[in-house]
């Protein structure tokens, strides 16, 4: 099941008159005041493109401490729900304590950057809440992966009930989708926005769980780990091969020095999410095509982007799909109406909305009524017919 989620709109404006109109940031330059720059940056600021030494010329000007403090406050966030003011109530719905209002996204109006990054750093602490739940209230057991891992390999994680790898009848494994959600959540914003019912596998693992399942919740996004990556030391040499004096060549290394401490300060004040450069250590996985079409008996898909032909999936797997999978799509049409597709991998159906984020949740009684019939039908040998207008679940039964 794949969701995308929009891009984090990060970008920040160049420094340039407006910024300084507003924050009348002090400058250094000799003989200027604030008052200099204050109403008049357009006389001190090059109007056109300007090269690497004037840009640095600029920045030699103007305190970007000082920048900084007044231009944005400083990303530094809770990590706990508590410190964020918020918790969930009764009906799992984020709630602020004090006044019992939903989440606010622009805490900080004119500071879209800032807002997202708070948001960004709620998400974490979500993320984490669910991985408890999953433990406390699912009785779920936290596992290593790969089981074989060496002591330094790179590892992850999934969950797995207590008869997951020992139930003689039924399994099922929950996958979410791409994008920043981790084991155990649909959509990180339903959790926020809506409830932990929409936005979590909780209420699938319990009714799993219910009805005899073994479960195992998967955790594929977490598929590699992040390390800073060693920095190289160049030695520059104590000659450039000419017959400059000493002291000059070291004042002009100093104001070499300076200006490129300066320019990489900026920059990761401009962008820190690049403030180290980081490499991906991915963790090991394992391709076991003919065990899955051989144990799995069906696959529910929820507004799934994938694609049989971008992936190579061969005839085999293709038909095997046709056969054994369902795909819940976003569409205005009532719930498990047919919809035609264009590619020849799997019956789709409607998921009974047209909100991508939710298709999980409100096809919910779909899905395990699916897995019912194609249980069914493998102990008779027979193939249920997915897309009949005939199993259409009525509207009544949600």
């Amino acid at each position: 099941m794949t969701f995308k989620f929009p891009a984090d709109p990060e970008v920040q404006s160049n420094l340039v008159g407006a910024r300084i109109l507003r924050e009348k940031v002090r400058a250094r330059a000799q003989g200027s005041s604030p008052r200099d720059l204050e109403g008049h940056a357009s006389s001190h600021l090059p109007s056109q493109h300007c090269s690497w030494g004037q840009s640095s010329d600029l920045l030699s000007r103007i305190d970007l401490d000082e920048l900084m403090k007044k231009d944005e406050p400083p990303f530094d966030f809770p990590d706990t729900l508590e410190g964020f003011e918020y918790a969930f109530n009764e009906k799992g719905q984020l709630r602020h304590i004090k006044t019992g209002e939903p989440f606010v996204f622009n805490y900080r109006e004119d500071l879209h950057r800032w807002n997202q990054k708070r948001y960004e750093a709620l998400g974490e602490i979500i993320t984490r809440y669910v991985y408890e739940l999953l433990e406390s209230d699912c009785n779920l057991k936290k596992i290593s992966i790969p089981v074989d891992a060496t002591e330094s390999e790179p590892k992850s994680f999934i969950f797995m009930s207590e008869d997951a790898l020992t139930n003689p009848q039924k399994l099922m494994v929950l996958i979410h989708g791409s994008g920043v959600v981790r084991a155990g959540q649909w959509a990180r914003r339903l959790i926020i926005n809506e409830d932990l019912d929409s936005g979590t596998q909780i209420p699938f693992i319990k009714r799993a769980m219910d009805e005899g399942y073994g479960v195992i919740v998967l955790n594929p996004n977490e598929n590699y780990i992040e390390v800073e990556k060693q920095k190289m030391h160049k030695q520059s040499s104590s000659s450039d091969g000419t017959d400059e004096p000493a002291g000059k060549r070291e004042r002009r290394d100093k104001v070499s020095k300076e200006t490129k401490k300066r320019r990489d300060f900026y920059e990761k004040y401009r962008n820190p999410q690049k403030e180290k450069e980081m490499m991906q250590l991915f963790i090991r996985m394992i391709q076991r095509e003919a065990d899955v079409k051989s144990k799995v008996t069906a696959v529910a898909l929820t507004d799934s982007v994938h694609n049989v032909w971008h992936q190579e999936a061969g005839k085999t797997i293709r038909e095997w799909m046709r056969e054994n999978c369902c795909n819940w799509v976003s569409s205005s049409e009532p719930l498990d109406t047919s919809v035609e597709s264009m590619l020849p991998d799997c019956p789709r159906v409607s998921a009974g909305t047209d909100r991508h984020e939710l298709t999980s949740w409100k096809s919910f009684p779909s899905i395990f009524k699916f897995f019912a019939e194609a249980s069914e039908a493998k102990s008779s040998s027979q193939k249920p017919a997915l897309t009949r207008r005939s199993h259409r679940i009525k509207h009544e039964e949600l």
